[in-house]
């Protein structure tokens, strides 16, 4: 199933199921308990992000040639760090490249997103897809001034600011994609496919991340995990290419669909 998250034009926010014409059926219940869908036309307003996330935990450098364009070395664990819920940005909505702290090197990143659908402590790998509510797309923007320099040597300050956490325009339940470490993921910035590779060259694969996330450690239905990007972003390209007011960048996943945002300067 694939199941948006929308404002009505009472500015009421609700689930729904996407249906192959285009159109949606309204989720009745709890995304992360019980829920059905109805036979009522959902009164689409504005598409938002598929989910509200309790938290985002990110993994960096976790796929392959990534690392190796970075020139570092392949991590002995997952590398974890965090956007804060406020980062979250919806489908179409603007990418600010941020004025008041200024940043001049703000990079995409395409991901591949896991919302926990219950909760989860000590799970194993083996178990680890059966907390899965499902999947979607994510742009992991960041500020690489900030991450690299500005940060005291912690990557937060250039992961988490306002709009840095696109996600959509789907949520894909986790029985549409039985193998999440098997997809064709890419970034597309102003038709031009800068990062275009397959989720199969992850370093730790989905199951391995969520087991280490959740060793000693609750992970609460909603969480949001970024699971790393592949090769090609800007900041390892010569010249590097650094996002730019009046660009639209586009994360597409395999399975999934596409993520489409502007990017403006901050008001």
């Amino acid at each position: 199933m694939k199941i948006i998250r929308y404002s009505d034009s009472a500015g009421q926010t609700s689930y729904a199921a996407q249906q192959p014409d285009g159109s949606a059926l309204v989720i009745e219940g709890d995304l992360f308990g019980e829920y059905r869908v109805t036979e009522t036309v959902a009164d689409v307003a504005t598409l938002l992000a598929p989910v509200q996330p309790v938290s985002i935990l990110c993994i960096g450098l976790n796929y392959k040639f990534h690392a190796e364009e970075t020139g570092s070395a392949l991590p002995e664990h997952p590398i974890l760090f965090m956007k804060t819920p406020g980062s979250l940005q919806h489908p179409g909505g603007p990418i600010e490249l941020p004025r008041t702290l200024r940043s001049d090197q703000v990079d995409y990143e395409c991901e591949l997103a896991v919302v926990i659908g219950k909760t989860a402590k000590n799970v194993s790998k083996e178990n680890a897809l059966d907390y899965v509510l499902g999947y979607t797309c994510a742009n992991d923007v960041s500020a690489r001034d900030w991450q690299k320099n500005g940060g005291g040597g912690q990557w937060c300050r250039g992961k988490t600011f306002d709009t840095f956490c696109p996600l959509g325009p789907v949520l894909v339940t986790k029985d549409e994609i039985p193998n999440p470490n098997a997809l064709g993921i890419k970034t597309i910035l102003n038709g031009e496919a800068v990062q275009d590779w397959n989720t199969n060259d992850m370093i730790f694969d989905v199951r391995t991340v969520i087991a280490f996330l959740s060793a000693s450690t609750t992970l609460l239905p909603g969480t949001v995990i970024l699971t790393g990007t592949p090769q090609g972003v800007g900041m390892a390209r010569n010249p590097q290419l650094w996002l730019k007011a009046g660009d639209s960048v586009t994360i597409e996943i395999e399975g999934i669909g596409s993520l489409t945002n502007p990017v403006v300067e901050e008001s």
